[in-house]
Formats: C-alpha cells, structure tokens, sequence
C-alpha cells in the first residue's frame, strides 16, 4: 500500500503532467504548425472514423483525373486516390516540409504507384494556374495553415468551375475544424455544400463547386 504522503505525490505530479500537455496544446492550437517529421509514425496510426475508404467515397475519384492532394505526409491517404483515377489521372502531391516530400516519394515509389507528383509547397501560395484540378482534398491539415483564410482562397481558385473540395477533421487533433465553422467559411468562397459523412467529432465534407447539386448530410 502506498503511503498517504506517495499518494499525494503521485497525484501532483500526475496533475502537472496533464496541465503541461493541455498548456502544450493551448499553444499548439494559437500557433498553428504541422505535424514534425519527427513525429511522422503518428501519422500512420489507424483512423476509426476518416477512413480511406470513407475519402474515396466521399471524393469520388475517377479515372483519367486530376487531383490534388495538400498535407499529404507520409501518404496515408495518397496511395488509395492514386490508384482511384490512375493510371492515366495524376495526384498531385504539395507538403510544407521537405523531409514529408521526400517520405512520399519513397513510399509511392515502394507501393508501385507512379502517378504521384509530390512537391514542396505553401497551402497559401500553391505553384498551379486557376482552374486546374477536378478535385482537391486535405485531411487533418486545414488548422495547421498559419492563414488558412488565404488556403481555402487557393484551393478555390486552383479547382475547375466544377471541381469538388473534401476537408477532412477529426478530435482529439489539437487543430479540429468544426463543420458548422467550415462550412460557412468555404460557402463564402462560393462552393456550396454537398455531403458529409462521419461523426461530429470525426467527419468527411464535400463542397462543390456547382451549387445545383443536392446536399446531404450522413453523422453518425
């Protein structure tokens, strides 16, 4: 049995253990940053809710398709589409960081698919003319953009009239995008809601560039 004074001691440190990390992701939270590479097999972790599967439902990738994919990581996502619109469709591939850039090429290079065009790139300054993509996706990436009013402006401007957008979010990320917020801020840019699937606090959206399609809204 512990004594009452170790048991008292324990429950302090466990306390200062639990501020750090909620003073950690406070911080995280107002200086919005992506995931370090250091950090990279996190990212590989299995996600109940936003699975691959549930994206490649939602995006609907087709074959012969250009895609982009911005905060693709390590490729948890990106093999999946690749193989969805290939091999005549290309993904492409933008990531902030260097070392995340060049993990994605290794691994499409591994998986056989060579469809893949990954490059270093700015989600607020992407290197793609107007009206290139059919669709464009992001997955636990949105909160990380230090200006992510200026992201969703070049995702919008990078789409074809007709293209479609998936933002993927879920808790407990630290840089959770609510839906309601999400919507009303890609609806401003003049896309307009189409579906989403998944649970409040892990969920797949789809917004259309064409706003005379129906919208329908799946949560568990």
């Amino acid at each position: 049995m512990l004594s009452r004074r170790t048991s008292r001691a324990i429950a302090a440190l466990l306390g200062l253990a639990l501020l750090a990390g909620f003073g950690y992701a406070l911080r995280w939270r107002s200086n919005p940053s992506p995931c370090p590479y250091a950090q990279r097999h996190a990212i590989d972790l299995p996600r109940p809710v936003i699975t691959r599967s549930r994206l490649r439902d939602v995006l609907e990738p087709q074959p012969g398709e250009r895609i982009l994919e911005v905060g693709p990581g390590t490729g948890y996502y990106t093999g999946t589409v690749a193989r969805a619109i290939g091999p005549s469709g290309t993904l492409h591939a933008a990531d902030v960081q260097s070392e995340m850039v060049e993990h994605l090429r290794t691994r499409m290079r591994q998986e056989g698919e060579s469809n893949v065009d990954a490059i270093r790139s700015d989600a607020r300054s992407l290197p793609y003319p107007d009206d290139t993509f059919d669709a464009a996706y992001l997955v636990l990436v949105l909160g990380e953009i230090p200006d992510q009013e200026r992201a969703l402006d070049e995702l919008e401007r990078v789409l074809k009239p007709d293209g479609r957008l998936v933002v993927g979010e879920s808790l407990p990320d630290p840089h959770f995008v609510g839906f309601e917020r999400l919507r009303r801020r890609v609806e401003r840019r003049g896309l307009a809601f189409e579906a989403r699937v998944g649970t409040r606090a892990g969920y797949f959206a789809r917004f259309n560039a064409d706003p005379s399609e129906e919208s329908t809204d799946s949560v568990e």
